[in-house]
């Protein structure tokens, strides 16, 4: 920081996480510091944008402190909001575009029984009830469990409309959130398209009990992007407990956008969320195992989407079922609309990450596979929304419209992992943090108890109907039994998998607590010795009472204890609180420090706390 405010920078931080250092440089300091040449540049879709023309490099005198340089680029990446409608009255199921015999996997009629305002219901996609009763939710809501105390945030590229969100709660009959939005880089609110609406229903619907859902909105540029997966952990109070992000890019884009040394960092901030018991979630795509978008279409080669592909992301694929009158599946296969639509559920193995523990014994490639759950996405019938943006004018007269998408997916299971960290705090376990461990194991011990259905129909590969594609598949991928790249291990039943969660997660830590000899007020800080039996995030808090005055509150920061263990902590004072209690000591005031020591969960609740310890204060 002292080097870039010397280069003339402005705006200088180092970010919650300690990865990233942020800073404001004009175009010519930038172009002198880094070596860089900016220039300007044009294209038909991103309009007008500052980029390198040669490589940018890390100063001499930071080498060996900072790995790489993020944020010369301004064109926007091609982020993949998953999000789509329908276009037409339905899907022709005869000859294809380019002469390749598929069958599309969405359907014109919706099936089961949807409840709901007469609006609502009369739109043909499904019904809240309808996706909840299918995939386990509704026992969970039955028995009280929808997400009280937990936060969840999106990660978005656009706004929405707050009154959209009332109209369909009001139709459905359900209560809404606390909605929070924030920026990352911006000024002022992003205009509405429908794909933030689309998440904020769905979670509604999966979770409408949680405590809030904070919105990150930011530009569609690569260091935007990246910074708003960080945001969460910046935000003061309001750290989330599940993190949903509804868009991707394709890796080989990424690579190209933010190079490695970017990619290294991101990827330290997925695990520390991760390690903080943050669950991270994150939409496969729409362009099956084609990610790399041009204009509206995918590029006939295979690619897989960040940050569903990270290791430490779970990464939700898209299907499309048919229900039963009790709206229980009847049949669920791969969502892939080739030849109508050039739009399927994203899965394939990463270029840029090997293989997780995780998915050992269910992967044979070295390299990372995606997606690991896959849930209702296709546009045919698609989920019932109510958006009236501009972007939905079109798709239905009433502002009601039926939407699709793994943007849809992701929010929806997020909300479900939602339900399960609040059963899970209720009977004193620890949060889920990264859902894939126990995803995976539970299929690899307890596969008999079909906590997931296996869908064993349908594909993801466009490349017969791409341009340029010369009518080949691109080889990639099949459903089939057991674990596959084109739905993962299959669909959740959300009940059966928060009760083996409850059956299988850790017990919350044991958290200790004592206070050494000290003299806090000639050293500046009250210092705590605080322990966890196991994995924790503790801090400690005081308040100090001074008699016949006010008290002083203290917190320290929160300590993330990885594997348990004991640490020495210091409660700093405020320069006025020392003064303050240096004066009540030499006037023989009796000064008593009351200090507690807690475990949090991610989003701040205190899930254990100790008994009080008292300090008598002398000096």
């Amino acid at each position: 920081t002292r080097f870039l405010h010397r280069a003339g920078a402005t705006h200088v931080r180092i970010d919650a996480t300690g990865l990233f250092a942020d800073a404001t440089l004009s175009v010519g300091r930038a172009t002198r510091l880094f070596g860089a040449s900016l220039a300007r540049f044009h294209a038909a879709r991103a309009g007008a944008y500052v980029a390198p023309s040669t490589d940018a490099r890390v100063p001499g005198a930071l080498r060996g402190a900072v790995t790489g340089v993020v944020g010369l680029d301004t064109r926007p990446v091609a982020v993949q909001p998953a999000v789509g409608m329908a276009r037409g009255a339905g899907f022709p199921r005869t000859q294809a575009r380019f002469g390749a015999d598929n069958t599309p996997s969405g359907y014109q009629q919706r099936t089961g029984t949807a409840t709901g305002c007469a609006a609502g219901q009369a739109d043909r996609g499904f019904a809240p009830n309808q996706y909840l009763d299918a995939y386990g939710y509704s026992p969970l809501h039955t028995a009280g469990i929808t997400g009280q105390g937990e936060r969840v945030a999106l990660i978005e590229i656009d706004g929405f409309r707050y009154k959209d969100v009332q109209t369909f709660a009001s139709c459905f009959g359900l209560p809404i959130p606390a909605i929070n939005a924030f920026g990352v880089n911006i000024r002022r609110p992003l205009a509405p398209i429908g794909e933030t609406e689309l998440d904020l229903q769905v979670i509604d619907a999966a979770a409408s009990g949680l405590r809030a859902i904070d919105v990150y909105e930011s530009r569609a540029r690569p260091a935007d992007v990246l910074q708003s997966l960080t945001a969460p952990l910046q935000n003061g109070g309001r750290v989330p407990d599940v993190i949903s992000v509804s868009l991707g890019v394709c890796e080989p884009a990424l690579a190209v956008a933010v190079g490695r040394a970017g990619l290294r960092a991101v990827e330290g901030a997925l695990a520390l969320e991760t390690a903080a018991g943050i669950s991270v979630l994150a939409a496969s795509g729409d362009a099956g195992s084609s990610s790399c978008i041009v204009g509206q279409d995918p590029l006939p080669l295979k690619a897989t989407s960040f940050p569903a592909s990270s290791p430490f992301v779970t990464g939700v694929g898209g299907t499309n079922f048919v229900l039963d009158s009790a709206n229980q599946i009847q049949s669920e296969t791969v969502w892939n609309d080739a030849p109508y639509d050039t739009s399927a559920g994203g899965g394939g193995t990463s270029m840029l990450f090997l293989r997780p523990g995780y998915q050992n014994g269910f992967v044979t490639q070295r390299f990372r596979n995606v997606p690991d759950v896959a849930m209702l996405a296709d546009l045919l019938p698609g989920y019932s929304i109510y958006c009236s943006v501009p972007a939905c004018q079109g798709y239905g007269s009433n502002g009601w419209v039926a939407v699709g998408g793994t943007s849809a997916s992701s929010p929806l299971f997020a909300g479900g992992l939602a339900l399960i960290d609040q059963l899970l705090r209720q009977h004193g376990k620890q949060s889920l943090g990264l859902a894939n461990s126990l995803l995976y194991r539970i299929q690899r011990q307890d596969a008999a108890l079909n906590v997931f259905s296996d869908i064993q129909s349908g594909n993801n590969d466009l490349g017969a109907y791409l341009p340029g594609g010369n009518q080949r598949p691109l080889g990639c991928c099949t459903a089939g039994p057991g674990y596959d790249e084109a739905s993962g291990l299959g669909s959740p039943n959300l009940a059966k998998l928060a009760t083996l969660a409850v059956a299988l997660q850790p017990p919350i830590a044991r958290v200790g607590l004592s206070l050494p000899r000290q003299r806090p007020v000639a050293r500046g800080h009250l210092l705590a010795r605080l322990s966890c039996s196991r994995r924790c995030n503790a801090l400690a808090t005081a308040v100090i009472t001074v008699s016949g005055g006010r008290r002083i509150n203290l917190s320290s920061a929160r300590q993330l204890f990885v594997r348990g263990g004991r640490r020495t902590i210091a409660l700093g004072f405020s320069p006025a609180q020392q003064t303050r209690l240096r004066s009540a000591l030499r006037r023989h005031a009796v000064v008593i420090a009351h200090v507690v020591g807690e475990v949090l969960d991610p989003g701040g609740l205190v899930e254990a706390r100790t008994p009080v310890r008292r300090l008598r204060i002398r000096g």
